[in-house]
């Protein structure tokens, strides 16, 4: 007569929609926050060199490539110390935002892709996954990105006036000088609106999306080829540890993938800087003028700083994102490929899931 207990068994298959919270692992999103931050702050001196250098063409008119060494000096005679820290707050900014969409996206969608789509599994869902985080994360990003920059270019307010006062007043095209990150804001805004704010923002994207999703997917491939390499043996003299892993392969991820993206970042770098008398009329245009008139180097140009910026600062980003996980992970949910899909045992990829979303024991 009495209807039988319910299971959680029988329970199981009326859940299909499942609450929000049930994939969001919000505590990921503090750990990228932190991390990301953490990752632009050490590197932010390198990253100004990186966009002088890909922006002396804009600026100076020189199309020569500028050494690392030689731009250090210019950087370090005209501004000193404060001109390689030159729009740090914008860049901090924009990390936080990043870091916390770029790590907790990440997690949360392969959480949900394991779960509603357990075909899809392996290093798409990763690259995806990456993909989306970065996405979502260029809302906050690109505007923080556009007064970093110009900030960047500027240097001192001393140099910023002598390198106006060098031009010729008839190609003069130069804004104001921004004395912080608000003032910029708002002058790019009354000057240009939300257009000028996210100047450059396809072209962002189109850097950014390929770069995340490629990053992470590469850190995913290193670390399934470490733990290949631990059950072969291999790697029984190197034990690792979640944080060091994390240093090591993130670094080694954060190169390959922004060297390989370093055109696309050229196109957004130029697009961003130009002046109110925009010299490029869009991403099309400055990638078939940067290839007429400076060719396959200037494609590449700043890849070196570029990939001497990711690979510290991705190594510190993943190291930072591990030992949180590893020391404030416990505890809190953790994300179980195995144990949130009865299929994930079988996947080609068991042991990349599984080390990648849980803390170290």
């Amino acid at each position: 007569m009495a209807s039988p207990a319910k299971t959680p068994e029988s329970r199981k298959p009326k859940s299909s929609f499942k609450s929000f919270n049930d994939f969001f692992v919000w505590r990921e999103f503090a750990w990228g926050a932190i991390a990301g931050a953490f990752g632009e702050g050490m590197m932010h001196p390198v990253d100004t060199m990186k966009t002088r250098m890909q922006s002396q063409v804009l600026i100076s008119g020189i199309k020569s490539q500028m050494s690392l060494s030689r731009m250090i000096k210019t950087i370090w005679v005209a501004d000193g110390f404060k001109g390689f820290y030159r729009g740090i707050a914008p860049g901090v900014t924009g990390s936080l935002a990043t870091g916390a969409t770029y790590f907790g996206v990440i997690e949360s969608t392969k959480k949900w892709l394991d779960e509603a789509h357990p075909n899809l599994g392996g290093y798409w869902s990763h690259f995806i996954a990456g993909a989306i985080g970065d996405t979502l994360g260029s809302v906050v990003y690109v505007p923080c990105e556009v007064i970093k920059q110009r900030m960047q270019v500027q240097g001192t307010r001393k140099s910023w006036n002598a390198m106006n006062l060098k031009q010729n007043p008839t190609q003069k095209h130069m804004y104001c000088y921004y004395t912080g990150m608000f003032q910029a804001g708002r002058s790019i805004f009354r000057e240009h609106g939300l257009r000028g704010l996210y100047a450059g923002y396809w072209s962002t994207l189109a850097r950014d999306v390929p770069f995340a999703g490629l990053m992470v997917t590469f850190y995913e491939a290193f670390k399934d080829l470490a733990a290949r390499a631990s059950k072969a043996g291999l790697a029984h003299k190197i034990p690792m540890n979640p944080t060091t892993e994390g240093l090591i392969l993130g670094g080694l991820a954060g190169g390959l993938a922004a060297y390989l993206t370093t055109p696309l970042d050229v196109m957004k770098t130029r697009l961003q800087v130009q002046g109110p008398s925009a010299r490029y009329a869009g991403w099309y245009d400055v990638m078939k003028m940067t290839w007429t008139n400076e060719g396959l180097k200037g494609l590449f140009r700043g890849s070196i700083p570029r990939i001497s910026w990711y690979i510290p600062a991705s190594a510190l980003t993943f190291m930072a994102v591990e030992c949180l996980r590893d020391h404030f992970g416990s505890g809190l949910p953790i994300i179980s490929m195995e144990a949130s899909s009865p299929s994930s045992s079988s996947s080609s990829t068991p042991s990349t899931s599984s080390s990648t979303v849980q803390p170290a024991s």
